[in-house]
């Protein structure tokens, strides 16, 4: 038996937001409310304490897409690097430690943040901080795993750019244990070990 009630419409704002990140860029796309983007497929992502990935992108300047989704960053790297992050972080001698650094690829998605287009977006809503270019900008602005420390075509490096995402979650993290295993600790006395 059919439905009496139709389905819900979508809003003008969605529907120019999901063109756009289908027709202009060529990316996969899920739902309407929220507008999610598939990964695995054109892009993976790197998802990390939104402190850390200002922290990491100031140490290495260059990188694909960046979003800002509440206290989360987004960075958007080579398809198929989901799948080396575990590796990479062992032989960056990171494995085993707890980071705050996830990875996105096949079968994985997220909302899709408000295209740069001036249109405002709801309040908390993602946002680019380095937003993608046209279709033959953004995937070879993408980071890769080059081959140790070389990127191929000139692509950030995706070892660098994880190296030092992880360097910084590391960072956030003991920073964090700081002030709450230590609150009366004073502010400018360094912490000895031997």
């Amino acid at each position: 038996m059919a439905s009496l009630v139709p389905p819900p419409r979508s809003s003008p704002e969605v529907r120019d937001r999901t063109q756009w990140y289908t027709r202009e860029l060529g990316w996969a796309t899920a739902g309407t409310s929220p507008v999610r983007l598939l990964t695995g497929l054109s892009f993976d992502v790197l998802e990390l304490p939104a402190a850390a990935g200002h922290a990491a992108l100031r140490r290495v300047g260059r990188t694909g897409p960046v979003a800002l989704a509440g206290r989360r960053m987004r960075l958007l790297v080579a398809a198929g690097s989901a799948d080396e992050l575990p590796g990479l972080l062992d032989w960056l001698e990171w494995g085993g430690i707890a980071l705050d650094l996830t990875a996105l690829g096949t079968g994985g998605h997220i909302t899709a943040p408000v295209p740069p287009d001036g249109a405002a977006g709801s309040p908390g809503a993602a946002f680019w901080l380095r937003p993608p270019g046209s279709r033959q900008e953004v995937e070879p602005s993408l980071p890769a795993l080059g081959g140790l420390g070389s990127s191929g075509g000139g692509a950030p490096d995706l070892v660098r750019l994880v190296d030092a995402a992880a360097n910084e979650c590391h960072r956030a993290r003991i920073a964090h244990a700081r002030t709450h295993l230590w609150p009366h600790r004073p502010t400018g006395q360094p912490l000895a070990f031997s």
